[in-house]
């Protein structure tokens, strides 16, 4: 069978739409399992974890506080993970509508939180304790010269078990008291 230019063209077009589509793909699941992976193994969210997640514009919304530009990001997601022993994040469902060098994208999560020995012990309960958190994740990606990074992140919190940690954000704190009247 002879391909013709017009239909190896439309071939080659859609061959790139599902590359595309599957080094976002690889983006969101790099970032959920270096939340979890750095701190557990010791290390410390860097320059250079950001920068291969993000775009120097950076603008994250989450239920406990906005950050805006690369940098302090590390150090914001540092001490966010600090206060918990361990995490896990699970993503699932992703929608990516691409539109040539950047794209809108779209998940669910689900977010374990293990509190810490001392958050358990300062509450008189067992260690093991955790708090978890159903989610969306929605975001704009754009193509740069290193891949595709996050320009956009915001990060909604649908419902929670659990307490949260012993010390909230304002911004936190009107989360979880929003979702417990809903």
């Amino acid at each position: 069978m002879t391909v013709t230019a017009a239909e190896f063209a439309v071939l080659e077009a859609r061959v790139g739409l599902l590359a595309d589509r599957a080094d976002i793909t690889g983006l969101i699941d790099r970032y959920l399992l270096s939340l979890d992976t750095v701190p557990a193994e010791g290390g410390h969210f860097d320059d250079a974890w950001a920068r291969g997640l993000f775009t120097e514009d950076i603008r994250i919304t989450t239920p406990i506080g906005d950050h805006e530009g690369i940098a302090g990001l590390a150090e914001s997601e540092q001490a966010t993970f600090a206060k918990f022993e361990r995490t896990q994040h699970i993503g699932t469902n992703y929608m990516i509508a691409l539109d040539g060098d950047r794209a809108t994208v779209r998940w669910n999560a689900l977010m374990t939180h293990v509190h810490l020995a001392t958050t358990q012990q300062a509450r008189g309960a067992e260690p093991g304790g955790h708090f978890d958190v159903g989610g969306t994740f929605t975001g704009e990606v754009v193509r740069t010269g290193q891949g595709w990074r996050f320009r956009r992140l915001t990060v909604q919190a649908v419902w929670t078990t659990g307490q949260g940690p012993l010390v909230l954000t304002p911004k936190a704190e009107a989360t979880m008291r929003g979702l417990a009247g809903a």
